[in-house]
């Protein structure tokens, strides 16, 4: 027998004999509810001080018969928290309000998140008779941004507009909207970015690379967040107002993949995903996303699955470490063997341990190789600098070389070594190295160490910046701060501002005055002679780390060296 759900405690045997009739009415399928239903729930909320609500089919059957208390009700488990993106749930949910207030946000709420089909509040006048119909429906995406339209009636008993038709033509323009949306297979993602120490300005530029980093992961940024709090929200990190507010807008925009740009914690990934039934993102997963599709050589290929593997090692983590069972293991520790997560767990360790002897044994010939190097006494320049910063593009136009070079967030990850000739015959290498970002995760730099060695032995570092970039100072002192946990702030280094075609000459004298350094641009080569100048300058000065002749006539580069050599 159909029993009614919710706050029943305390309700005598007639008022649950009225509840259970309530499974007999019928409402006919083009009306929202009928007088006579509307009238029995009505008399049960007027005599117990209970809000009652119903959820129907298409058909106009009750489905469920829901219990609250004088302010709201609670919706029993339907099913998913988000139905499919064109099709609603087929349930309305008709409910009655002790003061005839409208729709309130948790109505609304309920509505966009379980995709009904329409939600309507009934008025309980003070005689116990039913009074004015407020009721809502979702709208499709549009240029308000509006996510339902809420109508008013000012009785059950008015000329009710047609439900089946209100439903079948929503449907059909939620159908279309997706159709004509749905070109190629990118997944489409809401940024969110959270300031927790008021500084907003450095929020939005996190906010602005976040994009520039969905962008080169290919994903199709469908909404940008910044929210300011005191404080992270233990469980969401953004605070559960703000997540419904989210999930709301990442419904009707067809959202499917949420990325926040503070690292998460293995509980408030799972309480967002839980939440909001949305592939969630943090900033060093999408990080790691972009080097293991960048990645082309074994080397690096094996970095990055080392990295991915630390990153999850500590989110294999079960609710509750009693269920941990191994053989021999004492009080409560005897039982059937190890659990599926266990076993998990010692395969990535395994994996991990494997990886790193790979690695170590890389990093081996990478010092054999560099120590063929230093006897040929080839002074080496290394760039480093912020990723997108342009030091594929500077080196490419320094060498003549053809390195891989795009607009993107970490275009290069392995190293690229070329031969470099200065004007005064001097011969040098010069290698592009992975590129920076603040906060990079420190697995990540860990896994990269082997390839970041070969900084260990540049006579000289250009540090190459984007002069036109906002976040400037930002992303130097970001790459500075990897530089001092690589030991190598001791190294000599000349600064390169790049990009300078894009700011005016007043605005690039005024940068070489506070900062120093060279001005150049890599596209069309500006500043060349000055850079070419100053490095040749310090590298072959007189006693300047053991470089004070250098080789003029080099017949075969290192090992590891492109045979391609370039006039600077």
């Amino acid at each position: 027998m159909n029993e009614p759900s919710g706050n029943t405690l305390g309700l005598k045997p007639s008022e649950l004999k009225h509840l259970r009739n309530t499974f007999r009415r019928r409402v006919g399928a083009h009306d929202i509810v009928s007088p006579e239903l509307a009238r029995h729930l009505v008399e049960f909320s007027h005599e117990t001080n209970r809000q009652v609500g119903v959820l129907l089919s298409r058909k106009g059957e009750v489905e469920f018969v829901i219990v609250g208390n004088a302010h709201k009700l609670e919706l029993p488990d339907i099913g998913r928290a988000r139905a499919g993106q064109v099709r609603l749930r087929g349930l309305r949910l008709v409910h009655t309000h002790l003061k005839s207030e409208p729709l309130t946000r948790d109505d609304l709420t309920d509505l966009a998140l379980l995709r009904l089909d329409l939600v309507a509040a009934i008025g309980v006048k003070d005689d116990g008779q039913p009074g004015v119909l407020h009721y809502a429906h979702l709208l499709p995406e549009n240029r308000d941004g509006a996510l339902w339209r809420t109508e008013s009636l000012r009785s059950v008993f008015d000329d009710q507009p047609d439900f089946i038709a209100t439903v079948d033509a929503l449907e059909d323009e939620l159908a279309s909207t997706a159709t004509a949306r749905k070109v190629g297979d990118r997944e489409r993602a809401v940024l969110v970015a959270v300031c927790l120490d008021g500084r907003r300005a450095d929020t939005e530029a996190s906010l602005s690379e976040l994009k520039e980093l969905a962008r080169t992961a290919g994903v199709e940024v469908v909404d940008e967040l910044l929210q300011v709090r005191r404080q992270a929200d233990p469980k969401y990190l953004i605070g559960k107002g703000k997540l419904d507010e989210l999930n709301l807008r990442a419904m009707q925009l067809h959202g499917d993949v949420l990325v926040l740009d503070k690292e998460l914690s293995p509980s408030q990934a799972r309480g967002i995903s839980e939440a909001t039934s949305m592939k969630v993102l943090d900033r060093t997963q999408l990080i790691l996303d972009i080097f293991a599709q960048r990645a082309q050589s074994a080397e690096g290929k094996l970095q990055v699955e080392l990295a991915q593997l630390k990153y999850l090692m500590p989110r294999l983590v079960g609710a509750n470490e009693s269920m941990s069972r191994l053989m021999g293991g004492g009080v409560g520790g005897r039982g059937p063997g190890e659990t599926k997560l266990e076993i998990d767990r010692r395969r990535v360790r395994d994996r991990i341990t494997m990886l790193e002897r790979k690695l170590e044994a890389l990093s081996g010939d990478r010092r054999t190789r560099r120590r063929q190097r230093t006897r040929r006494d080839l002074p080496i320049i290394s760039i480093v600098g912020y990723t997108n910063a342009g030091k594929s593009t500077l080196l490419n136009a320094l060498t003549k070389s053809e390195v891989l070079a795009e607009d993107k967030l970490f275009a290069t990850l392995d190293p690229t070594s070329r031969r470099l000739r200065f004007p005064r015959e001097h011969e040098v290498i010069i290698t592009d190295t992975v590129g920076f970002i603040r906060d990079l995760p420190k697995d990540l730099v860990a896994a990269f160490r082997a390839t970041l060695e070969e900084l260990e032995d540049a006579s000289l570092l250009l540090h190459v910046i984007d002069a036109s970039d906002p976040a400037r100072d930002a992303q130097v002192d970001a790459v500075e701060k990897i530089l001092g946990s690589l030991d190598l702030l001791g190294r000599p280094r000349l600064k390169v501002w790049n990009k300078v075609d894009r700011l005016s000459e007043l605005e690039v004298a005024a940068l070489l005055r506070a900062r120093g350094g060279v001005a150049v641009s890599a596209l069309s080569r500006r500043g060349f002679d000055e850079l070419l100048e100053k490095a040749e300058t310090t590298l072959f000065a007189e006693g300047n780390a053991g470089h004070a002749e250098a080789l003029h006539e080099v017949t075969s580069a290192a090992p590891d060296v492109d045979d391609g050599s370039a006039q600077g």
